[in-house]
């Protein structure tokens, strides 16, 4: 059996069009791409060492325990569930004085503790623009999906360890544009 090739022939008119819509398609794509990274507020006096990356596979993890020596009745939980394969980031990032994030997002989680100096966070979604400032020796969950910035408004060096819980073979930040609702 023969196989049999159909050729459309469209009419110059119409075949002029179709090449005109693809090349808006491909237009306004490029200029989206482009206006985007153009828009983004990338880190600023930022160094980041990454201690390790790893892949997991499903997470179901549960955790009860007592924290009362007497009678069982006063219990710490913990639950960790993914579906899917996950990455799994543990970093150092070093913000000098001045310094910020850049207004960023994450695919998920990020438990944050900062070892040295004061972290000062903004929220995209907050028309007040309110700091919310976390000394040395506390931490803060970023949850994922929030545009936020993290800046380094003290003298001394900010220093934060991270761990990233993301979807396998997604990068962990993805860089914003200011949300206009803070001067900075």
């Amino acid at each position: 059996m023969k196989s049999k090739s159909i050729w459309v022939r469209l009419g110059p008119r119409r075949g002029s069009r179709f090449a005109a819509a693809i090349a808006t398609v491909v237009v306004v794509a490029i200029s989206a791409a482009y206006v985007s990274r153009a828009l983004a507020t990338p880190p600023s006096l930022v160094t980041t060492t990454t201690f390790g990356v790893g892949r997991f596979d499903d997470i179901d993890a549960t955790t009860k325990t007592d924290i009362n020596p007497g009678a069982a009745t006063s219990f710490w939980q913990s639950r960790i569930n993914t579906k899917g394969a996950s990455d799994v980031y543990v970093l150092q990032n070093t913000i000098l004085p001045g310094g910020n994030f850049g207004w960023h997002s994450h695919p998920g989680p990020s438990l944050v503790i900062v070892k040295s100096g004061t972290a000062t966070f903004y929220e995209g979604k907050d028309p007040s623009c309110t700091p919310h400032v976390v000394p040395a020796g506390s931490g803060f969950v970023d949850n994922g999906h929030d545009t936020h910035i993290v800046r380094n408004e003290g003298s001394v060096d900010l220093v934060t360890v991270v761990v990233s819980l993301v979807p396998a073979g997604v990068g962990r930040r993805i860089d914003e544009p200011s949300p206009g609702n803070c001067p900075f």
